[in-house]
């Protein structure tokens, strides 16, 4: 699984016209679901995300998690994380996992961090979102679930 974390000052997400979700300060994460991911790549990436320590301490150190300052989560799913640009000009999304186990790991990752007691709000899978991010700092984090593996 990828993630791109995002400190925000507020985000939110729409399709259709309608508001899916919205936060106010926290973390916004666009996360995409890959051939191979299973719920070990969804539990190391939920922890990892709650857990790190990217929001700054009264000496503007980045030493506060998202549990620590209190903060809320949006959750958007993009397959396109998982875009090979290496030949052509076209990406290929070979690597990104099918759409019905994208789904089913993305939702066991939005359940992986209901446990922990922040607002999670989410965009709709699969569909096309209009996602807003007032982005703080700016902070962005890259996560690779592979990479620990």
């Amino acid at each position: 699984m990828r993630a791109v974390v995002q400190r925000v000052g507020s985000g939110s997400v729409s399709a259709d016209g309608e508001v899916l979700g919205r936060i106010g300060p926290g973390l916004v994460v666009l996360l995409g679901v890959g051939q191979g991911d299973g719920p070990d790549d969804a539990r190391y990436l939920a922890d990892k995300i709650i857990n790190l320590r990217i929001f700054p301490d009264a000496a503007g150190r980045f030493q506060r998690s998202l549990l620590d300052v209190g903060g809320e989560l949006l959750v958007v799913s993009q397959f396109t994380l998982y875009g090979d640009c290496r030949q052509g000009r076209r990406p290929s999304f070979t690597q990104a996992a099918p759409p019905d186990e994208g789904e089913r790991l993305y939702r066991f990752f939005l359940d992986c961090l209901r446990v922990y007691p922040i607002r999670v709000a989410t965009g709709r899978f699969g569909a096309h979102m209009l996602v807003e991010i007032a982005n703080d700092g700016p902070v962005t984090i890259l996560l690779d679930s592979k990479k620990l593996f």
